[in-house]
C-alpha cells in the first residue's frame, strides 16, 4: 500500500514537469490600412498627430489569446498608404522602408515615440503589431525603436518588448514563400493589436489585409516546492524499497 502511494506521487509530479503546449488559433480578423498602431490601448478621443483618432483609425485588437510562448501569423491582400489601393504587386511585406514620424505634443512632425509607444523603421504598407500590457500606454516611457533596414525581414523569430511596434509583413521569411516567422510574446503582454505601416496620417490610407493565426502557450514550468516533492517522493520510494528487502530476508 506504501509503495503504490508513493509511486503515484511520483508520477503526479512527473506529470507537472512535462508541461503541455496549446495553440489557439484567431482570424481570419480584417486590418484596414486606416489601422495606426500608435492608437493602441488609448481610449476614444485620443489622437496620434497629425489626423488620427481613436477609435476610428485605431488598430485591430487579435480577441481571445492567451499571451505566452510564440505566435504566427498568415496574411493576404495589400494596403496602400494613400488613396486608391493598390499598387501591382502590393502584399503585407510592403515596399520601402519608412520611419514612423511622431508630431508628439501637437509640435511639428518628427521622427520619434508616440503615445508611449516606440518608434519604428519598416516597410510601408506592411503588417505591423504591437504588444501591451493591461496599462495605458502613455503612462509610461516607451522602449528603443526597432529598425527593420537593420535587422532584416527573413529572420526566423523575432522578440519585441512591450510598446515596442514591429514588422509582421505577410508573416514568412520570404515575400509569399519561405518558412513561417516566430513572434516571441514578451512577459506581461495580455493584449496584441495588429495595424499597418506608415510614416504619419493614417486616416487616408486604403485597402485591407486579412490576418489569421495562432499562438502558443506553454505550461510553466515547476516551481521549486515541486522539485523537492518530487525529490522527497523518490527518496521514500526507495527506503520503502529497502524496508521491505530486510523484511523478506528475515523470513525463513
Amino acid at each position: 500500500m506504501i509503495h503504490r502511494a508513493l509511486i503515484l506521487a511520483v508520477i503526479l509530479v512527473v506529470s507537472c514537469l512535462s508541461g503541455t503546449v496549446a495553440a489557439v488559433a484567431f482570424g481570419p480578423l480584417i486590418i484596414p490600412g486606416s489601422s495606426n498602431p500608435w492608437l493602441a490601448g488609448m481610449p476614444d478621443g485620443s489622437t496620434a498627430m497629425p489626423g488620427d483618432s481613436a477609435p476610428t483609425h485605431s488598430p485591430v485588437l487579435v480577441p481571445g489569446l492567451n499571451l505566452s510562448g510564440g505566435s504566427a501569423f498568415a496574411v493576404t491582400g495589400a494596403v496602400q498608404f494613400f488613396p486608391g489601393c493598390c499598387a501591382p504587386g502590393a502584399n503585407a511585406d510592403g515596399s520601402t522602408f519608412f520611419t514612423h514620424l511622431s508630431g508628439e505634443h501637437g509640435g511639428p512632425v518628427g521622427g520619434g515615440p508616440q503615445n508611449g509607444m516606440a518608434s519604428v523603421t519598416a516597410p510601408v504598407n506592411a503588417l505591423m503589431g504591437v504588444f501591451l500590457d493591461n496599462s495605458q500606454p502613455d503612462l509610461s516611457a516607451a522602449p528603443s525603436a526597432l529598425d527593420f533596414s537593420t535587422i532584416g525581414l527573413t529572420f526566423a523569430s523575432l522578440s519585441p518588448e512591450l510598446k515596442q511596434p514591429f514588422f509582421i509583413g505577410d508573416g514568412l521569411t520570404g515575400t509569399g514563400s519561405g518558412n513561417v516567422q516566430s513572434f516571441i510574446v514578451p512577459n506581461g503582454a495580455t493584449r496584441l493589436f495588429l495595424g499597418t505601416m506608415d510614416e504619419h496620417g493614417w486616416f487616408d490610407n486604403s485597402g485591407q489585409l486579412a490576418v489569421s493565426g495562432k499562438a502558443s502557450a506553454l505550461e510553466p514550468v515547476p516551481e521549486p516546492t515541486t522539485m523537492l516533492l518530487f525529490g522527497t517522493a523518490a527518496a521514500g520510494l526507495g527506503l520503502a524499497r529497502w524496508r521491505q528487502r530486510r523484511q523478506d530476508k528475515r523470513q525463513p
